[in-house]
């Protein structure tokens, strides 16, 4: 493959948000694992290598490709990221992210694998028809539960048991506002477009009110299970209420949020290696 082509690549797998799926696999395995011994297996290296390159190539490489036509309205396919020009060799990277989820298909236990079939599905049906949940109000913000996912597979990898449903519905709520939010630069492009989205359709002040009571509810389902990751997670509801009552534009504050989150990850990762470490 020539440089420019894996330039372009690159860019197109959003390297700012890789931690978006390969975070909660880090988190996941942290908070599994019994032992150190547990941290660093075939199956854990597996889902974590996948869910930082291939996986962000075959989301964001499917919606690129499906969305050709309605990037042509989106401004941050200027700078941000790239535009999809119809290139052969987007689709057959595509194809291949895809078939690479193989690896830690079958390095994984049994118990894993209905946590990366309903990552598979939602990632593609996100974008692509029949279903294309992106194009339906609300449902675009449900399906945006794939997030969770990756974790949820790499607990149940390392754990030999589900995680708790507590969690599974935190991270939902965490993953659905946070898509949302994302979404709220677009809403002049897609109205445009002619797309509708949980974004255009409550309006932007709506959205934030929205996303602030996903977030509330993400941090109450953690309490019961520990109430300092409650706590942390309390810190979402107030920054993006801090954004709606401030001047800062939505554009600028969007992309402040691979930063936070990264932290907050990192905070929840060494609370559970801390646990792990002294028993």
């Amino acid at each position: 493959m020539s440089a420019g082509r894996a330039a372009y690549l690159l860019k197109l797998s959003r390297p700012r948000f890789w931690l978006y799926l390969a975070g909660p696999v880090v988190v996941g395995v942290a908070f599994g694992a019994r032992a150190v011994a547990d941290l660093f297996t075939p199956v854990t290296v597996a889902l974590f290598a996948y869910f930082l390159v291939p996986a962000n190539v075959y989301l964001y490489g499917i919606n690129d490709v499906f969305d050709a036509d309605i990037d042509a309205e989106n401004p941050k396919k200027e700078e941000k990221e790239v535009r999809y020009g119809g290139q052969r060799f987007v689709v057959a990277a595509v194809v291949v992210s895809a078939a690479l989820l193989a690896v830690p298909t079958a390095l994984a236990p049994p118990l894993a694998l209905p946590w990366l079939a309903g990552y598979f599905l939602l990632a593609t049906e996100y974008s692509a028809p029949p279903l294309r949940f992106k194009t339906t109000p609300f449902l675009d913000s449900l399906s945006n539960g794939l997030y969770v996912l990756p974790g949820a597979a790499a607990y149940a990898a390392v754990a030999g048991e589900h995680p708790p449903a507590l969690a599974v519905a935190g991270g939902w709520c965490w993953s659905m506002a946070m898509h949302t939010f994302s979404a709220i630069p677009d809403i002049e492009p897609d109205r445009r477009a002619g797309i509708r989205t949980t974004a255009t359709a409550l309006g932007e002040r709506r959205t934030y009110a929205y996303c602030a009571v996903l977030w509330t509810l993400a941090a109450v389902a953690f309490v019961p299970l520990d109430p300092r990751a409650g706590a942390l997670l309390g810190v979402y509801p107030a920054i993006v209420t801090g954004v709606a009552l401030s001047d800062v534009a939505v554009d600028r504050a969007y992309w402040y949020y691979p930063a936070i989150n990264t932290v907050v990850g990192a905070v929840l990762t060494m609370g559970a290696l801390w646990g792990t470490v002294h028993g």
